[in-house]
């Protein structure tokens, strides 16, 4: 069938002189998904393209590259002799495993040393197939299949298929982050956002036991790992936050609570990132959700840290989040009904536009710094890895 697939990518070629590194990382994240998939087979690289030879696994490998972020579409191909021969009955054959009634055939001939000119080679492949096909018609507008023809130095690369991916900039070229990864809808769909613009992420999660479960703790492991399986191994971080909420119950105001919940997470958050050398915190935050993500409570938490916080969900609402989620294969495992530490604190009357001189004044009872070190202290580090 099938001898490699054609691999395109969008910006990585408007990067200038930084190309070649970030096609160097885009070509170690294909080899570490298809790895992770039992594909011993790597990446060839040739000429400005990427190749990724078959060997009767085209759905496996077909699986794996679609969830490769920093590539925007590929094609399995037939790899042939110099050979028009060879190239007529290829195009023969993979027409007939198309649907559709009209078609055109598009020739590159970048090997100028090549017998027959471009047209000579249109009207070759194209003849071949009307002469041995019944209802395919020519057109050269608007076909419903394009059979593609590149005629290089040493090969023929035929093809009619092109398959869509995940797009975007290779995971690691954009610095690391750190993504606050609830049980809930939106954090792994934040996560996802931003590991597509090439930052690699890592997860910290709150975890607040005898109030919240173990089954809680394993929905987050299973959307870490979700989330493994389009940027490689995610390293999840456990903090131990029952002793900070039970705390923050007992000397601060109800209405503050989850606003003071927030800060310390982030304050935690913050210093974790800068001990990994994250850049940023990533958030599942969207404007106006819930009460602590109104703008007033997003800049009295966001108050007691200097690190940068992205917010890829900012602008959308919760049927685009869900939507997404449902698309990227994390929205059934978020549903699941085990509850993060954040649900269960939640205040009848919750402020939704708490000040910082609220939040300093209601933390006052707290021994901020002590309950900070002793959370760093008790992390838990795991390392995760897309589901087989």
């Amino acid at each position: 069938m099938y001898d490699v697939v054609l691999i395109r990518y969008g910006e990585i070629g408007i990067k200038g002189k930084n190309r070649g590194e970030f096609e160097k990382k885009l070509i170690n994240n294909i080899n570490k998904v298809l790895h992770s998939n039992g594909v011993e087979t790597k990446v060839q690289k040739t000429f400005g393209r990427m190749f990724v030879p078959l060997d009767n696994n085209w759905e496996v490998v077909k699986e794996s590259l679609q969830r490769v972020f920093g590539i925007v579409s590929f094609s399995p191909c037939f790899k042939l002799p110099l050979d028009i021969e060879k190239a007529k009955e290829a195009a023969l054959n993979d027409i007939k495993g198309c649907e559709g009634k009209t078609f055109k055939v598009n020739t590159k001939r970048a090997n100028k040393d090549f017998e027959y000119k471009t047209y000579d080679v249109n009207h070759l492949i194209g003849s071949h197939i009307l002469r041995n096909t019944e209802d395919l018609t020519v057109d050269v507008k608007n076909p419903d299949i394009n059979i593609s023809v590149e005629i290089r130095d040493e090969n023929i690369f035929l093809f009619s298929k092109t398959i869509p991916a995940a797009g975007g900039l290779p995971v690691g070229t954009n610095g690391k982050g750190l993504l606050l990864l609830s049980g809930g809808i939106d954090s792994p769909v934040a996560g996802y956002l931003t590991m597509k613009r090439g930052v690699q992420i890592e997860a910290i999660h709150f975890h607040s036991f005898p109030f919240t479960s173990d089954r809680a703790k394993e929905k987050v492991l299973d959307l870490g790992r979700i989330m493994a399986g389009y940027g490689g191994k995610v390293k999840l971080h456990i903090v131990h936050f029952t002793e900070i909420q039970t705390e923050i119950k007992k000397h601060c105001p109800e209405d503050l609570g989850i606003t003071i919940m927030r800060r310390m997470m982030v304050r935690i958050a913050e210093r974790l990132a800068r001990k990994r050398r994250a850049l940023a915190l990533v958030t599942g935050e969207s404007i106006g959700q819930v009460a602590s993500q109104t703008l007033e409570s997003m800049f009295t938490i966001e108050n007691v840290i200097k690190i940068p916080v992205l917010r890829p969900l900012v602008a959308m609402d919760k049927t685009e989040i869900i939507d997404l989620a449902r698309e990227i294969g994390t929205y059934e495992t978020s549903i699941l009904p085990y509850e993060d530490c954040c649900t269960i604190f939640v205040p009848k009357s919750p402020k939704t536009r708490p000040r910082v001189v609220q939040a300093e004044s209601a933390e006052e009872g707290l021994d901020i710094e002590a309950l900070i070190e002793k959370a760093m202290e008790n992390i838990e580090t795991i390392d995760l890895f897309k589901n087989r």
